[in-house]
């Protein structure tokens, strides 16, 4: 031992510490252990890691398993860890044991070695607080990662995501209504089918950014039953039998989201089916943007040469090599970040397969995965909003000459003169070059008023 160091020890032996770590023996046995990836757990799953604790301490005095004292320095340790000021102590690689006990013990250390500080104590004493006795009273990591998951992810959902797709749904629904007497040519099978309105694309993507939203809600309302309070295996050996419902309310009145004591621990600790289901709302909602990401590209192509019926904000330079070219760096950003997001709920679906009688052994691996969908969506969807979305505008001479040209026009036509009748408009207006329109009015088909009336681009978005 040195002087930046110190001896902390375990049930295993003595392990050589940081001097000014927080965490203990075996936090730094986990270290030594899994140096993977250099991956760490982020701010959410750290922030629930500080409540479950912080809930538990208070849950235990209630109960009166805890002294005062005790609870008193554990919770404003905690609160520290909750408040992200001891987010460097959290040292330990995602790819670890599969039940996640090393950062359980990554937390009762921290909490502890920091409490035994704010009494005066010597770090790594144990006494007044001690990781296990204390810290970890009435739990396990079996029911508090688990816990910490449902708690961590519901946070993000309801507090990053959803509102940056509500932002991106707004900014969305802007464009639709700026844009609604636009009128343009339709797509199917990337060909020409009948005109729409621009602004009512705008609106059919707003409305998927609000099912977005809504696909949010849905996860975090799978993800209200917690585990905690289940113990080691479901049997809930080791706690109060209030534990797990006092645990409940007291993570609901911290974080606003409505949880509730899981119907039954050994479900919820030997599955996480929940967690599956609230992933695959995440990959919805990715490909639901990526949609509207790719729309917009393809409408913003050109400038000269592609679609071009709306121009893309400018944001930088696109090429090293061709003076000019701007590309649509901010569609492409969001289509990078749900390709990883659908990526991630592959490695979610099989970390939630890992479930093995009495316990689930992929949950740093789910955690870290969903939680990063989140985080990436999250801001994807807000920076895309922020610095595309709001900047489009429509090129309506670009939009009426597509119109003018396109052979979908006949459309409107069949029911006055007969399907064949229209479509052999449509071949030789192809194969002349002509329009539609002129090529009807040589044939002589209708009289010119019916024509000009058939032919109208407005009146084919909205039909009586």
């Amino acid at each position: 031992m040195t002087a930046s160091t110190r001896v902390e020890k375990d049930s295993m032996g003595e392990m050589t510490v940081p001097a000014d770590a927080y965490w203990g023996a075996q936090t730094q046995r986990a270290v030594e252990n899994f140096p993977i990836s250099g991956y760490r757990f982020g701010r959410r799953f750290i922030r629930a890691m500080g409540l479950i604790k912080q809930a538990a301490a208070k849950v235990n005095r209630q109960l009166e398993k805890l002294d005062a004292k005790r609870a008193d320095l554990i919770i404003r340790a905690a609160q520290e860890v909750i408040d992200g000021r001891l987010d460097s102590h959290f040292v330990l690689d995602i790819f670890q044991t599969g039940s996640g006990t090393s950062t359980n013990m990554n937390a009762n250390e921290v909490i502890s070695n920091r409490a035994i500080e704010l009494a005066g104590g010597k770090i790594g004493a144990k006494e007044p607080v001690h990781p296990n006795d204390h810290v970890n009273m009435g739990q396990s990591s079996n029911d508090v990662i688990p816990a910490a998951i449902h708690v961590a992810a519901a946070d993000a959902l309801q507090n990053d995501l959803k509102p940056a797709l509500d932002h991106l749904a707004s900014a969305l629904l802007a464009k639709a209504r700026a844009f609604d007497r636009i009128v343009k040519i339709g797509r199917t099978h990337l060909q020409d089918a009948t005109p729409v309105r621009l602004g009512q694309e705008f609106a059919g993507y707003a409305r998927q950014a609000e099912l977005a939203s809504m696909r949010a809600v849905k996860a975090v309302r799978a993800l209200r039953e917690l585990p905690i309070g289940g113990t080691a295996v479901g049997t809930g050996i080791n706690t109060h039998h209030e534990f797990g419902k006092r645990m409940a309310t007291a993570l609901s009145e911290a974080t606003g989201i409505e949880f509730v004591e899981a119907e039954d621990h050994f479900e919820a600790q030997a599955a996480k089916d929940a967690v599956c289901e609230a992933s695959g709302q995440l990959k919805a909602i990715a490909v639901g943007l990526t949609k509207v990401a790719n729309d917009i590209r393809l409408l913003g192509s050109g400038p000269r040469c592609g679609i071009g019926e709306i121009k893309l904000p400018a944001t930088q330079p696109g090429s090293s090599i061709m003076p000019g070219k701007v590309n649509p760096v901010m569609c492409e950003m969001l289509i990078q970040v749900c390709g990883q997001a659908i990526g991630n709920d592959a490695a979610v679906t099989l970390a939630c397969r890992e479930s093995y009688f009495e316990l689930n052994v992929g949950m740093p691996l789910m955690a870290h995965n969903f939680l990063e969908s989140v985080r990436l969506m999250a801001q994807g969807a807000r920076v895309f909003a922020d610095r595309c979305v709001a900047g489009i505008e429509a090129d309506e001479k670009r939009c009426n000459d597509l119109i003018d040209g396109s052979l979908a026009m006949c459309t409107s036509l069949a029911p006055l003169i007969g399907y064949d009748a229209a479509a052999g408009i449509a071949k030789e207006a192809y194969a002349t070059g002509k329009t539609v329109r002129q090529v009807a009015r040589e044939k002589k088909v209708i009289s010119d008023a019916d024509l000009n009336k058939a032919l109208d681009p407005m009146s084919m978005t909205k039909p009586e």
